[in-house]
Order: C-alpha cells, then sequence, then structure tokens
C-alpha cells in the first residue's frame, strides 16, 4: 500500500530530518510512498542503485543529488555488488517556498515541468549533505537548513544572470568566478583582472551579453550574497557590508533597502520567521 509519509512523523520538533540510508543489494525495495507536506533531497553517497518511478526506473550512482516533491511517488532500491548508500535531508514544504520567495531565488520554477524527482550529478554536494547529518546528530537549528540550501543550490543550479547566446566565454568565466566572496570585495576592477581585458571592452561585452554596466553587475551580485548571509548567519550587518565589499554600512543599507524593499535587518527578522517550521 502507498504511504504519504507526514514531516512531524519523523523530524519531532526539529527544523529539517536527516538520515543516512544503506539499502544492499538484493533486499526488498523501500515502500513507494509519497511526502504529504514535505521536500526532500537524497545525496548518493557510494554504490548503485534504481530510483523507482511513476514515469519508470532511474539509475542512482555517487555523487547524484535527487529533489523529491510532495506529489513525486518513489521507491528505492539497492544494485550488485555493493548496494546503495545515501544521506537523505527532509524538510517542510513551506520553509522551502519561504526560502526561495526571500531569497528571490526561485529555481524550482525550472524543476516544475518534471514528470517526477528531479536528478542532477555533482559529487561536490557529498559534503554538504555529511555537513547536514553531522549538525543533525547535534540539535539543530533554523541557520542549519539554511546552511545546507545555500550550500547546495549553487551546486546544482548555478545561478547565472541571463546572457545572450553568443556571449564570449571569458566573459561568463569571469563573471561566474565573480561569485565568489573574495573576488566580490575587489568589485570592478577585480572583475577586470578575470576578464583580462581593457575597461571599455569589458563594459560593452557585459552590456551587449547582459544587459548592464559593470558596476551595475558587481552591485547585484554583492546584494545577492549579502542576503544570503543575512538569512543564514548571525553577522553583524557591518560585517556583512564589508565582506561583499561595501565602503560603509549606510551605503550597503541604502543599496540593500532599495533592492528589496526591506532593510537588513528586517530582512533579517523575516527570514528568521520564515523558516521556523
Amino acid at each position: 500500500m502507498e504511504q504519504a509519509l507526514r514531516f512531524e512523523s519523523h523530524a519531532f520538533g526539529r527544523p529539517y530530518h536527516a538520515a543516512r540510508v544503506r539499502i544492499p543489494a538484493r533486499t526488498r525495495d523501500t515502500e513507494l510512498h509519497t511526502h504529504a507536506d514535505f521536500h526532500e533531497f537524497m545525496g548518493v553517497v557510494s554504490g548503485r542503485g534504481e530510483h523507482l518511478l511513476t514515469r519508470g526506473v532511474d539509475d542512482l550512482v555517487a555523487g547524484d543529488v535527487v529533489l523529491v516533491r510532495p506529489h513525486d511517488r518513489h521507491a528505492v532500491r539497492g544494485s550488485a555488488p555493493d548496494g546503495l548508500e545515501f544521506v537523505n535531508v527532509a524538510f517542510p514544504s513551506s520553509a522551502w517556498r519561504g526560502f526561495l520567495d526571500l531569497t528571490r531565488t526561485d529555481p524550482a520554477g525550472s524543476w516544475a515541468a518534471s514528470p517526477g524527482p528531479v536528478t542532477f550529478h555533482t559529487p561536490a554536494a557529498t559534503a554538504v549533505f555529511e555537513h547536514a547529518l553531522g549538525r543533525f546528530q547535534d540539535e539543530p537549528g533554523p541557520y542549519d537548513l539554511m546552511r545546507f540550501w545555500i550550500d547546495l543550490l549553487p551546486l546544482i543550479s548555478p545561478v547565472e544572470t541571463a546572457a545572450r547566446p553568443g556571449t564570449p566565454n571569458w566573459l561568463a568565466k569571469a563573471c561566474t568566478a565573480m561569485r565568489a566572496e573574495e573576488n566580490l570585495r575587489g568589485g570592478v576592477p577585480r572583475l577586470l583582472q578575470l576578464a583580462g581585458v581593457s575597461p571599455a571592452h569589458l563594459s560593452r561585452s557585459l552590456r551587449s551579453a547582459y544587459g548592464v554596466t559593470p558596476t551595475a553587475f558587481v552591485t547585484d551580485l554583492r546584494l545577492e550574497h549579502a542576503a544570503s548571509l543575512l538569512a543564514a548567519t548571525n553577522t553583524t550587518v557591518a560585517t556583512i557590508a564589508t565582506r561583499c565589499g561595501f565602503t560603509s554600512q549606510s551605503y550597503f543599507s541604502r543599496c540593500f533597502s532599495t533592492a528589496h524593499q526591506l532593510s537588513p535587518r528586517d530582512f533579517r527578522r523575516r527570514s528568521q520567521r520564515a523558516f521556523v517550521p
């Protein structure tokens, strides 16, 4: 009989549930089930297995990450010779939607058309799952769930500013590298170093490919990173401003308020309320 699992039956008051699951080869499948009120990410640590879905069977290998939504019907089995091992992280769907709305990131929009669980292959995500599992064993708080999302999402769905077809490779690589915090602090001069072109050529290329100036591009990335730090840490607003490359807290607050229609402190307070299941 198909089960519809509920979050509170497993999390017992914690903001998320995490577990290491080992399914030996040649054992019976897990029970076919759906989720009544939660999403989960599965991070395959080792071995091989099969994901049994309404549309058929997907292979699972080490390094795979699977997003399972409440309406997805699925079960899992291990494959010879070693079976399957994965870390499962489950969280309330309401908190997930709140995170996407608050941080203005919506990778889920591109996944909505999938008829079943969405699979990615990114071995680097294994460490993110292991960290979430370790924190779950030590009375996790809402910040630990946010940190899991913030660390995982760039690995499975890198957020890129939409570029026009034909964007030069050197520009795409430089813009991606600018997401690193140490590069953000360097601002437009650092972007120029990464690009290896003249200021005029960089400006023309950015306008053509992304429709923005170099200054606007860097500012948008800084504000995006600041929003993640405000939501997921207790770091002071002044420190966040410095880490993101703003020359003063007051200037950072003006820029952030204009972009989000909330002050940095109000944004943080709202995020804390949003992620308490």
